[in-house]
């Protein structure tokens, strides 16, 4: 009996170890199998920084990109895509008079009414209207472009951006990094690749970038090229400044009062600085002579 039991346990422990020694054979491949099928992180490349010129605490922008950049946006990009927050009179910050302002407003058609009859009417723009929107309405956008409506540039700068995980974001916060979408933005509209690596797919209709932040291609085609877009104070016309032009003009657009906002809070840190001084000094002056 005690032999029959030895063998049984015997075979057991074989048995065993042959299914141990299967299962570690098993998982390597099960784990390249599971590497192979795992969702990719995206952006598949992060978006590459720009010197940008309202960067930094003492950051402005440069009028002269930014009127560039106005003309990207409305040569190109106003095709497609509206900004239903920003109004034509706030393009006098660009340097532009009210006379040209009223101009380019002009070019425009808005909806407006409804008149005495109750109709809606349309007519030419004035500096107190909103960039119009090129469709109707969303669903008429969609339809357009592949069922994905181009989104609204008015907020699109602080919209997207990549989030920088630690320790990026610990600097960030002392160099005042907040350029994150431009960047992002800058990143996409150079980082277009005619064809996509052999281990990506690329659904049909689609373009591979990899800097877009959803997924390894986007419906939207490259949107712009060299010399696409004529400058009249010699920049260069190129894919790259383009980019950088219109993603500093977006900027703007989200947050007009950027240069407001950064000497408002240079003159608190200098206040608090000075107040934090006279509060030490007025505590060793009321606390001289007392004993401790």
């Amino acid at each position: 009996m005690k032999k029959l039991v030895a063998g049984i346990v015997s075979l057991a422990v074989v048995a065993g170890f042959g299914i141990t020694l299967a299962t570690a054979q098993e998982e390597p491949a099960a784990a390249g199998a599971e590497a192979e099928h795992a969702t990719p992180h995206y952006p598949l490349h992060k978006p590459r920084e720009v010197n940008w010129s309202f960067a930094g605490p003492f950051g402005t922008y440069d009028k002269g990109q930014l009127q560039r950049g106005l003309k990207v946006y409305t040569e190109v990009c106003s095709a497609c895509h509206s900004m239903s927050l920003v109004s034509f009179r706030t393009l006098e910050a660009l340097g532009y008079s009210d006379a040209q302002v009223k101009a380019f407003a002009a070019n425009y058609e808005v909806e407006d009414g409804p008149d005495g009859d109750g109709e809606m009417f349309t007519r030419k723009a004035v500096p107190s209207d909103y960039f119009p929107s090129p469709y109707p309405n969303h669903e008429a956008a969609a339809a357009s472009n592949n069922g994905a409506a181009p989104p609204d540039f008015s907020l699109i700068a602080k919209a997207r951006g990549v989030t920088r995980g630690f320790p990026q974001f610990v600097f960030d916060i002392f160099t005042q990094y907040q350029e994150g979408g431009p960047d992002y933005i800058y990143s996409l509209l150079t980082g277009y690749e005619e064809e996509p690596p052999a281990n990506v797919e690329v659904a049909e209709g689609t373009y591979y970038n990899p800097y877009f932040a959803n997924a390894a291609a986007l419906a939207m085609a490259p949107p712009i090229s060299d010399d696409q877009v004529t400058y009249d104070d010699g920049a260069p016309q190129t894919l790259d400044q383009y980019s950088r032009d219109v993603s500093a003009f977006l900027m703007w657009a989200a947050e007009p009062h950027l240069e407001d906002r950064k000497r408002t809070g240079f003159m608190v840190m200098v206040f608090l600085v000075i107040f934090t001084g006279l509060l030490y000094l007025t505590k060793k002056s009321v606390y001289a002579s007392k004993e401790h």
